[in-house]
């Protein structure tokens, strides 16, 4: 299963989950005690935070994606076919080390390249950190407008 089909099943999951969650707000809501009211208000904040969450990851999926086809059209994607590998799949460490050295020094070399902070956001994913591998595609996303 691709990671788009397995993002929009857990998607439709939880539109499913919070109309359920938004469902109990209301019941809550009907009673009309004041408890009840403030525990409906509570319920309801949840689905609405979780769909904020929900959205924005995958508008941030989206953007990524797009950004992915326009280095692959440029001829810019980074090839890691060569690297050793572990029998997990996962690039062995000493080598996503000096993979990510590479990447480095190319944004150094060329700090508002959009397609350099990529390729190093791909090397901090390499390695395994995934929260700086976030950060850097955002930026990324914002040198490529």
């Amino acid at each position: 299963m691709s990671a788009r089909s397995v993002a929009l099943l857990v998607t439709v999951v939880l539109v499913v989950y919070f109309v359920m969650l938004a469902g109990r707000a209301v019941a809550l809501f009907r009673t009309g005690d004041p408890v009840g009211i403030a525990l409906g208000a509570a319920v309801l904040a949840l689905p609405l935070i979780g769909m904020w969450i929900a959205v924005a990851n995958l508008r941030f999926g989206m953007r990524t994606e797009r950004l992915a086809r326009r280095l692959a059209e440029e001829g810019g994607l980074p090839d890691t076919a060569h690297l050793p590998r572990l029998p997990s799949g996962r690039v062995e460490r000493d080598a996503a080390d000096a993979w990510f050295a590479e990447r480095r020094a190319e944004v150094e070399r060329a700090p508002e390249d959009w397609r350099c902070w990529f390729r190093l956001a791909e090397a901090y994913d390499m390695a395994g950190d995934r929260r700086r591998a976030r950060e850097t595609m955002r930026r990324a996303l914002e040198l490529a407008g």
